[in-house]
């Protein structure tokens, strides 16, 4: 084989090859801010929402994102979540994509909405430069009502005290994205419908499964369809 004859046999592996069109496909980046709901605290990694946002849009999309950048823990309050990101900073280039949440922490160890409205707004804050400025490409999602699971009611808790508590933490993370002209995605409610059903949490019985995860994406991705990315 002659070197004319090598070289294209080597172009021709480089333009067709998997790895080169999966490089030019993924182009875009998305970073997920929050606490064992971002996680997925109890699923694999692949149920995690974040991940099937990507993996779903990717699926149907010729401009794709890489793997999603998550900085969130189990546990974390907004407070906490500042201290993870300057612990760990996200990518200075910034991203294509951001969501948003967090709360669920604050309203489960008693702090006031009053008080977390203050720290939320920073945080949105931060969440708006990350994503460059761009307000379009910011979604916070609501806090889901985890009083309506077993593990609420092993504890003998009140599910109408934790009901009215997260709808006040919503009000106010739903008011200051409004003043801000953030989209604002409601998960609260379907969680209402379908969090104690067995197949829609995980093993611990408070966080949700993979199934209630593909909502939450399904959700976002509407929003992303709105979107142009290019």
């Amino acid at each position: 084989m002659n070197i004319q004859t090598l070289l294209s046999f080597f172009l021709f592996l480089a333009f067709s090859s998997p790895m080169t069109a999966s490089a030019q496909h993924l182009q875009l980046r998305y970073l997920a801010l929050g606490d064992s709901y971002t996680i997925g605290e109890g699923v694999e990694e692949r149920d995690r929402f974040p991940n099937q946002v990507v993996q779903a849009w990717n699926a149907s999309s010729s401009l794709g994102f890489f793997p999603p950048t998550l900085i969130a823990k189990t546990g974390w309050t907004v407070d906490e979540l500042e201290a993870g990101i300057e612990a760990n900073p996200p990518s200075s280039e910034g991203y294509d994509l951001v969501t948003l949440l967090i709360g669920v922490n604050n309203q489960y160890r008693g702090r006031t909405s009053t008080a977390f409205a203050l720290d939320f707004e920073k945080m949105l804050q931060r969440a708006i430069a990350y994503a460059k400025g761009k307000k379009d490409r910011v979604m916070v999602l609501s806090i889901p009502d985890w009083g309506v699971t077993p593990f609420a009611r092993s504890k003998g808790l009140d599910p109408a005290k934790i009901a009215s508590e997260i709808d006040a933490y919503n009000g106010v993370k739903k008011e200051i994205c409004d003043r801000y002209g953030i989209v604002f995605i409601d998960i609260t409610s379907g969680y209402r419908q379908g969090g104690a059903n067995p197949e829609s949490l995980a093993d611990d019985q408070l966080h949700p499964s993979g199934s209630q995860y593909t909502q939450w994406a399904n959700k976002v991705i509407q929003v992303m369809k709105t979107i142009d990315f290019n």
